[in-house]
């Protein structure tokens, strides 16, 4: 993962980071028969407001890899998180840039972010039955099922929450 470097988006980024992730998410089957979540997806700006967005580069190209929202509870993108956890949303890497560890990095950047502002815990959401590869890594860094705590905000979209406790 030396190849790569995690940073703080910057607003010249969210241009490529909307056409990234929404590509991302239409690679996954996930926008299939959803309307309006690839417009969220798209406003880097938004999401930048009221979280932080991290992308993944590529050292030796500057290229953008990846990007994750990482949210507090309370805020705008925040969907499962309670009080003392941290979250992030809408992980997206370049389906040609998959496999070369971008995900991970990016994971393991929100965890350091929580880790660093003392919360308990990181929560997150995947769908039901898409992007086998990213529940592999979530359960692969340690993210374990809350199913008491799984939702759906809208019919047919099953949201499966996840947990890593940090202390």
């Amino acid at each position: 993962m030396s190849d790569l470097l995690i940073r703080p988006a910057e607003p010249a980024d969210f241009a490529v980071l909307a056409r990234l992730t929404v590509a991302a998410y239409e690679a996954d089957g996930q926008l299939k028969g959803e309307t309006g979540y690839a417009d969220v997806l798209a406003d880097v700006a938004a999401r930048a407001e009221h979280g932080e967005v991290l992308v993944a580069v590529d050292r030796a190209t500057g290229q953008l890899l990846g990007s994750v929202t990482f949210v507090l509870p309370g805020t705008r993108y925040a969907e499962m998180c309670a009080p003392g956890e941290a979250e992030f949303r809408m992980l997206a890497v370049d389906p040609a840039a998959q496999g070369r560890g971008a995900g991970a990095a990016l994971v393991e950047a929100c965890v350091a972010r929580a880790i660093e502002l003392g919360c308990a815990a990181v929560s997150i959401c995947v769908r039901e039955g898409h992007a086998e590869p990213a529940h592999r890594l979530y359960r692969g860094r340690g993210f374990v099922r809350q199913p008491e705590r799984d939702w759906s905000p809208l019919p047919g979209v099953d949201l499966l929450a996840l947990r890593l406790p940090l202390r």
